[in-house]
């Protein structure tokens, strides 16, 4: 894998105030098992070679299936994550989606969709060659609002999957642990969205709007995706890469 060679102290994690803002469209390519791809900062992944769009963990209608157990949260999330998915459709021209699980938090999450919500999405499914991959939140969707589903897909020789297996061999693409990379400066914690990437594996950020996020060090994500790991931050046209300890 490589990428763009960093300066020791990367302006991303410098004060707001101090940093050059980061660019809407930024997309900055990299190369894993033999393809390049292209981050994005809100977490997407763009295969120019195959037209396709990777995202992971959209927990779409979080914020309702709270709101049945009496915590109530602004349900606007799945508008808002719908909207920026429709974007970077857009600006990529991608012809394919692959959602790498956990799309919805819960199996019936598309019946509660917004209306308005729902006709973005169902809009978009059948535009697009959409696959959704299952995920431990959504293993048996009652209903998909289009597209087809799929345990887990090869492309290229890369297997997209929802969770990381500790001992596959081949090169592989998932997400489930939604990292983020945290580092303290000045007393202050400073956290932003990464991919986790190995030589044979990527584990992507969550996309969804209303989803957190696991230390980047964290011993799960580290033993899911094997030694010599880096975090990888898009950052306006660089993409910045901090090695994690095993």
């Amino acid at each position: 894998m490589r990428v763009a060679s960093q300066p020791a102290c990367p302006r991303v994690f410098r004060f707001p105030q101090c940093r050059a803002p980061v660019r809407p469209a930024s997309m900055v390519p990299f190369s894993f098992a033999a393809e390049t791809f292209q981050a994005t900062p809100d977490g997407a992944l763009y295969w120019p070679s195959q037209q396709a769009l990777l995202v992971a963990d959209l927990h779409l209608e979080k914020a309702s299936w709270f709101a049945r157990l009496g915590q109530f949260l602004p349900p606007y999330d799945s508008q808002a994550t719908l909207a920026a998915l429709a974007e970077m459709i857009e600006r990529t021209g991608a012809t394919r989606l692959y959602c790498l699980g956990d799309s919805f938090h819960d199996r019936f999450g598309c019946e509660r969709l917004p209306a308005s919500a729902r006709v973005l999405l169902t809009g978009l499914t059948a535009r697009l060659d959409w696959t959704w991959i299952v995920g431990n939140h959504d293993p048996s969707f009652a209903d998909h609002c289009g597209g087809r589903i799929e345990e887990e897909a090869e492309v290229a020789g890369i297997i997209l999957r929802h969770e990381a297996v500790r001992d596959e061999v081949r090169a592989e693409i998932s997400g489930h642990f939604h990292p983020k990379l945290r580092v303290h400066l000045r007393g202050r914690q400073v956290s932003r969205r990464c991919f986790v990437a190995s030589t044979r594996k990527i584990i992507m950020p969550a996309f969804g709007s209303l989803t957190g996020g696991l230390d980047a060090h964290h011993p799960e994500i580290m033993g899911s995706v094997g030694g010599k790991a880096a975090a990888l931050v898009p950052v306006s046209d660089r993409l910045l890469r901090f090695p994690l300890a095993a």
